[in-house]
C-alpha cells in the first residue's frame, strides 16, 4: 500500500530527530535513520506498516550509493597500496567468511546460509572507520593503511557477491549452471560497458557540459546512473552492480569531482531511507528470543574479527600495536552487510528468519560500541602487546635525544604543506623549531634531508614532553583538526599554562572552542584566503597600494588580537636593526605573585612602555584587559615590548619592585 501523507511527515520528523540526537553524541547518522525504522515499524509502535514502495524507494538508495563506491574507484589508488588491497584485504575477507561458514554449518545452517553470512559479516563501515581515523589523525599511520586497504578491497568483494546471491537462491541442481551464466553474463556486459562506454562517457558528457546548465547536467546523471543499472538488470544482475559500473565509467573523466558533489543529497536522502527500511524490518520479538544468536554475532564480529584481522596485520608485517589498531578498528558490521541481507531476503529463503534478525541486532550492537573500542585502543593495545612499551619507549628516547640540547624552540605539529612552510620561515629567521609528524613515509624523507622532525602524536602528553614542551618558546598546531587541537592545547596548558599556542582551522566555526581551550590565537585558513583575494582585486580595480595595505591592516587588526600595535606606520622601518624590537612575552601569575588582586590600572604597565595584548583566565577564552581589570591566580598577560622593558614588567608583576 502507498505511503500516506501523514505517515511520510511522521517518518521525516523522527528521522531528523534521531539524526540530530546522533550528531551530538558523535554517532553514525545511519544509527538514527535504524532506530527510527525499529521504532515507527510494524514490530514496535507500529506507526507505519511495511510499505512495498517505500522499499522500492530505499532500493534506489542502494543504487547510488553504488554509484559513489564506483565513482570512488581509482586504478592508481588501486596499484600503489595493492599489496595491502590484494595482499591483507585479500586475506581478511577470504579468512573472516570462510570462519563465518564453518561457523554456521556447525550450527547447523547450510553452505548457502553460511556463505551469505561470512560475506556479510566480512565487511567492515567505510563511513565510520574512515571518520574514526581521522579524528584521530591516524589516516596516514601504519594501522590507517592497512585499515584503508582492507576496506578498499571490501567494496570491490560487494561486486561479486552482488551477482553470486540472486544465484544462490536457485535449487541445488541448477546452482552451478546459474553460477556460470551470471558469470558469462557479468563478463559480457563488462566488456561491453567498459570497452563501448569508456569511448562514449568523456564526449557525450562534454556535449552536456557545454550547455551550460546545471539542471541538464543533473538529467544526465540519472539517465546514465539509471540507464545502466536498468540494463544490468535486464541482464537477469542487479541494479546496483549496474550503478557500480556507471560510477566507474564516470570515475574516469574529469566530470567525476563535480558529480560526486551533484549526487551527494539524493545519495543520503534515499540511504537513510534504506536504513529506515532495514530498521522496520527488525523484530525485537525474535530478537529477544535468540538472544544468544545475538551473542553469537557480537562475538564473532567483535572479538573473534578483531583478532582475524589483528593475526593478518603481523602476518603482512605490521608491528604489534599497528597490527591490534586494525582490528580495533575494523571489528564490526558495515552498512554492506544490510545491503547484502536484504539482498539476500528479496533472493529467496537463503537464510532463516532469526537468523537474518539476529545479524542485523548484532551489527547495530558492533557498529555502536567501535568508537569507544577505538577510544580505548591505545590503552588496551598497551595489554595485549608487550612490544609497544618498547617502541613507545625507544620513540620517545628518539625524541628526547633530538630536543635534547634544544631550548627556546618552537614545536611545530605537524609537518605537512603549511609545517614545512613555516619552518623555512623560522628557519630564515635563525629560530630553532621541532616538528612532529604521523605520516612515516614523509618524517623518514624530511629527516634523511636533515629535517628536525621525527614520528610522534603531538596530542599524547609524554611526546609533547619529549619534545621539550618545558623549555620551548611557542606551539603551532599547523593542521586544522580541531579535536586534535584540542587534546594539544589541554595537555600543554596543564604542563605549561604561560606557553603561547597558536591552532590552524579550516573556517571560523570552531575559534570560540579553541580560544576558550587556551588557544593563544588562531588562525582560520578562509580569513587568510579572503584578504588575500580582497587586496589583489582592489589593487587591480586601481586601489592605491597605501589605501589597500591599511585596510588588510584594519581588518587584520579587528580579527587577530597579536596583530595590534604592530603596524606603526606605512613608513616605518620594521627591518632596522638598530633599534631595539619589540616582542611578546607570556606571564604566569603563580600563587604569591605581587599583583594578584590588583587591576591593570594599578600595576600600571604602560608607564614601563609594555602593551597588555591580551588575558587568558582558565575556563574561558582570551580577552583584551582594560584598566579595571582584576587580576587573579593562574592568569596568563601576553606582553608586548622591549626586552628590558618586558623583563622589568614581569618583575614587577610577580614580585611586585
Amino acid at each position: 500500500m502507498p505511503i500516506h501523507l501523514s505517515s511520510l511527515l511522521l517518518l521525516l520528523a523522527a528521522a531528523v530527530f534521531s539524526v540530530v540526537a546522533c550528531r551530538h553524541f558523535k554517532l553514525p547518522a545511519m544509527l538514527g535513520y535504524l532506530f527510527v525504522g525499529v521504532l515507527i515499524g510494524p514490530h514496535a509502535l507500529a506507526m507505519i506498516g511495511s510499505s512495498t514502495e517505500a522499499t522500492h524507494l530505499a532500493e534506489y538508495g542502494v543504487v547510488f550509493l553504488m554509484f559513489t563506491l564506483g565513482l570512488e574507484f581509482n586504478i592508481a589508488k588501486l596499484n600503489a597500496m595493492r599489496r595491502i588491497v590484494f595482499g591483507l584485504g585479500l586475506a581478511q575477507v577470504a579468512a573472516t567468511a570462510l570462519l563465518i561458514l564453518v561457523m554456521s554449518m556447525l550450527a547447523g545452517l547450510d553452505w548457502k546460509a553460511g556463505l551469505t553470512l561470512g560475506g556479510a559479516m566480512a565487511m567492515s563501515s567505510t563511513a565510520m572507520v574512515s571518520k574514526l581515523l581521522a579524528d584521530r589523525s591516524e589516516l596516514n599511520s601504519p594501522q590507517g593503511h592497512n585499515a584503508l586497504g582492507i576496506l578498499l578491497f571490501q567494496d570491490l568483494a560487494v561486486v561479486p557477491q552482488l551477482i553470486m546471491l540472486p544465484a544462490l537462491s536457485q535449487p541445488s541442481e541448477q546452482l552451478f549452471t546459474a553460477l556460470g551464466i551470471a558469470t558469462a553474463k557479468i563478463v559480457v556486459v563488462l566488456l561491453l560497458l567498459l570497452y563501448f562506454g569508456q569511448k562514449l562517457m568523456r564526449p557525450w558528457f562534454t556535449l552536456v557540459a557545454k550547455q551550460h546548465s546545471s539542471e541538464l547536467f543533473m538529467l544526465n546523471l540519472f539517465l546514465i546512473t539509471l540507464g545502466i543499472a536498468w540494463l544490468t538488470e535486464l541482464a537477469g544482475l542487479s541494479l546496483a552492480l549496474g550503478a557500480f559500473l556507471a560510477g566507474m565509467l564516470i570515475a574516469e573523466t574529469e566530470y567525476r569531482y563535480q558529480v560526486e558533489d551533484d549526487i551527494r543529497p539524493f545519495r543520503d536522502l534515499l540511504l537513510g531511507l534504506f536504513f529506515v527500511t532495514v530498521g522496520m524490518t527488525l523484530d525485537f520479538h525474535q530478537v529477544f528470543a535468540n538472544w544468544w544468536l545475538v551473542l553469537l554475532v557480537v562475538f564473532a564480529l567483535g572479538p573473534l574479527k578483531i583478532m582475524v584481522i589483528a593475526g593478518l596485520s603481523r602476518l603482512f608485517g605490521s608491528s604489534p600495536g599497528a597490527s591490534w589498531r586494525t582490528g580495533f578498528a575494523l571489528g564490526q558490521g558495515g552498512e554492506f552487510a544490510f545491503v547484502l541481507l536484504a539482498l539476500a531476503a528479496t533472493s529467496g529463503p537463503l537464510l532463516p528468519e532469526a537468523v537474518q534478525q539476529a545479524t542485523i541486532a548484532g551489527i547495530v550492537i558492533s557498529m555502536l560500541a567501535t568508537p569507544f573500542i577505538v577510544m580505548h585502543s591505545d590503552k588496551l593495545v598497551l595489554k595485549l602487546a608487550s612490544s609497544e612499551w618498547m617502541n613507545m619507549a625507544a620513540n620517545l628516547h628518539q625524541i628526547a635525544v633530538r630536543t635534547m640540547g634544544a631550548s627556546g624552540h618552537v614545536i611545530v605539529c605537524g609537518y605537512g604543506r603549511s609545517g614545512q612552510s613555516l619552518a623555512r620561515i623560522l628557519k630564515q629567521e635563525d629560530i630553532p623549531f621541532f616538528a612532529l609528524d604521523l605520516d612515516p613515509e614523509m618524517v623518514r624523507e624530511a629527516s634523511t634531508a636533515g629535517e628536525s622532525v621525527v614520528f610522534g602524536d603531538a596530542a599524547k602528553r609524554e611526546v609533547l614532553m619529549a619534545a621539550g614542551l618545558m623549555r620551548a618558546r611557542a606551539v603551532v598546531v599547523t593542521y586544522a583538526e580541531t579535536h586534535s587541537a584540542l587534546k594539544i592545547l589541554e595537555v600543554a596548558h596543564q604542563i605549561r599554562p604561560d606557553l603561547p599556542i597558536i591552532v590552524r582551522t579550516t573556517d571560523d566555526s570552531d575559534i570560540g572552542k579553541l580560544r576558550e581551550a587556551g588557544a593563544a590565537e588562531v588562525v582560520a585558513e578562509i580569513m587568510e584566503g579572503s584578504l588575500m583575494l580582497a587586496s589583489h582585486t582592489l589593487m587591480l580595480l586601481g586601489t592605491p597600494l597605501n589605501r589597500v595595505l591599511k585596510t588588510i591592516r584594519e581588518v587584520r587588526e579587528a580579527r587577530y588580537a597579536l596583530f595590534r600595535g604592530f603596524f606603526r606606520g606605512l613608513n616605518e622601518n620594521l627591518d632596522d636593526a638598530d633599534r631595539p624590537q619589540s616582542q611578546l612575552h607570556s606571564v604566569l601569575l603563580s600563587p604569591g605573585a605581587a599583583s594578584i588582586g590588583r587591576t591593570l590600572g594599578d600595576v600600571n604597565l604602560s608607564g614601563m612602555h609594555v602593551e597588555v595584548k591580551s588575558i587568558r583566565r582558565r575556563h574561558m577564552p582570551a580577552v583584551q584587559p582594560d584598566n579595571a581589570f582584576e587580576l587573579m591566580d593562574g592568569d596568563v598577560l601576553v606582553l608586548l615590548g622591549e626586552p628590558e622593558s618586558l623583563a622589568a614588567a614581569e618583575m614587577l608583576l610577580l614580585q611586585g619592585n
